[in-house]
């Protein structure tokens, strides 16, 4: 037992004696201002050997040997309430003399008006092991790089973890102590990570689940239990969550890889079968509206457009294909990322002038140097800044930043739209070869981009809050 507050406590001896029944199994003792015992809990009599009648009759200072008066002991203990080896001790003397050592803690109780003290007694290996789990407790949630939650019945929050608090993109002090209806309040009540039949003995194991906070999305896998006391009460509960997103990502990167790999190699062995008869259509075709143009068939010559315009729009979708194969004459260099950017970015303008679009381009200096293949980076960026203008019909501002992750060792780029975002259902498959949002796209683009920026050992990815998206490109630097 242990009290953290100073004040007289005014309770009767009824009341007294139903708290010495519900703690029988506890080393309590009531003692008056002159050291006389009033009461003993049965664990206190089978220590000492005496009985109840017996030990009324005892001394306190007979009975326990301590080294100061029980009101020194009771000031002393409330000015060093948070060192649990701090607190009083002393040597309990039963009736054969052997001495037994115990720490305890002591709540100054008024009996009518008469002063006493109640010992609530502990002995010196339970104290350091509640030290020590306490020690641990305290550790774990600091230092564990788990998500932790401990709730009690009330479905409010008593502890959080740190982890915790970086993946909820939550404050420690806005959220502790609080509902848990009232944390999640924005929240639709299916999405929540914490359900209330968590208290009803709920128990999850690996369920995974999404969430995204203000800034990043995270993939989850959840364990939850309910916490019981020593007569199987349930007193509260326990979620413990792990972040797997970068598991997560790495197993739908090879899937996706196996998939462009496949794709790939049909690519580049039908491609020249595709393209031969295509070069034959095309220049009859052209032959074709030649002729209907001099002859002044202006209906025809239209068709002929029509069929022109299909044609090239194939060899264009041909020309993806074969990229999805590993590039064969790649030329890997150290390059300037900055310098590639610079002069691509009259490109990237004229395009964004055309849809209304304002670009703002935030360069660094200094950056390291890469090792990539310059056309195909030029590739990679074109492709993303071309979708985030598209993305913006009503016109908007494209940003282009560039920094370096000095930990991770990269080179980053984050290009940003202020377009209407990427839905959740959607965001996971943009990188899918075929998977297309546009009417007239071919959903290979972001496909390709994501097979250059993986050869060159880099990574490509995306984040959406629903009014924008922003890509990064990250390739290492040596």
């Amino acid at each position: 037992m242990s009290i953290h507050d100073p004040q007289d406590y005014t309770v009767s001896m009824e009341e007294m004696r139903k708290l010495f029944t519900l703690s029988v199994h506890a080393g309590m003792l009531i003692v008056d201002e002159d050291g006389k015992i009033n009461l003993a809990t049965d664990h206190i009599l089978k220590l000492s050997g005496y009985s109840a009648q017996e030990i009324t009759q005892t001394p306190f200072s007979q009975l326990m040997k301590v080294r100061a008066s029980l009101r020194e002991l009771y000031e002393f203990y409330f000015s060093n309430e948070t060192n649990l080896m701090e607190w009083p001790h002393g040597f309990l003397i039963a009736k054969d003399g052997e001495a037994h050592f115990y720490q305890f803690s002591i709540l100054r109780l008024m009996l009518g008006r008469k002063v006493m003290y109640l010992l609530a007694m502990r002995d010196r290996q339970e104290g350091l092991q509640l030290n020590l789990l306490q020690r641990f407790s305290d550790a774990f949630l600091r230092d564990i790089n788990l998500g932790v939650l401990l709730i009690n019945m009330d479905f409010t929050l008593v502890d959080v973890s740190d982890r915790a608090t970086q993946i909820l993109g939550m404050e420690r002090e806005h959220i502790l102590n609080k509902s848990l209806d009232d944390i999640f309040s924005s929240v639709p009540s299916q999405h929540q990570l914490v359900q209330r039949t968590i208290l009803h003995g709920g128990v999850m194991r690996n369920h995974a689940v999404s969430w995204t906070n203000h800034t990043e999305r995270f993939e989850l896998l959840l364990d939850s239990n309910v916490l019981k006391d020593s007569l199987g009460n349930i007193v509260g509960a326990y979620v413990i969550f792990k972040d797997v997103t970068n598991m997560r990502s790495l197993e739908e990167m090879v899937q996706r890889s196996d998939r462009l790999a496949m794709i790939g190699q049909i690519a580049a062995g039908t491609a020249h079968e595709i393209r031969n008869p295509l070069t034959s259509i095309k220049g009859f075709l052209q032959v074709l509206r030649r002729t209907f143009e001099v002859q002044g068939m202006i209906k025809e010559r239209s068709y002929a457009e029509v069929m022109l315009e299909e044609i090239n729009r194939i060899n264009e979708l041909v020309n993806e294909f074969l990229l999805l194969s590993k590039p064969k004459h790649v030329s890997f260099e150290r390059i300037d990322v900055p310098e590639v950017l610079r002069g691509i970015l009259p490109i990237i303008n004229n395009e964004a002038i055309l849809y209304n679009v304002h670009l703002q381009y935030e360069a660094s200096y200094h950056l390291p140097e890469v090792i990539a293949d310059k056309e195909m980076l030029k590739q990679v960026f074109l492709n993303i800044c071309k979708n985030g203008i598209e993305a913006m019909p009503d016109g908007g501002t494209l940003t282009i930043v560039e920094k370096v992750d000095t930990l991770e060792r990269f080179v980053c780029v984050d290009i940003h739209d202020t377009g209407s975002g990427i839905p959740m259902f959607v965001i996971d498959k943009i990188f899918d070869p075929f998977f297309t949002t546009k009417d007239t796209g071919t959903g290979l683009g972001l496909s390709v981009c994501q097979r250059i920026i993986h050869d060159m050992g880099g990574t490509i990815r995306v984040s959406s809050k629903g009014f924008g998206t922003t890509f990064t490109i990250s390739i290492p630097y040596a």
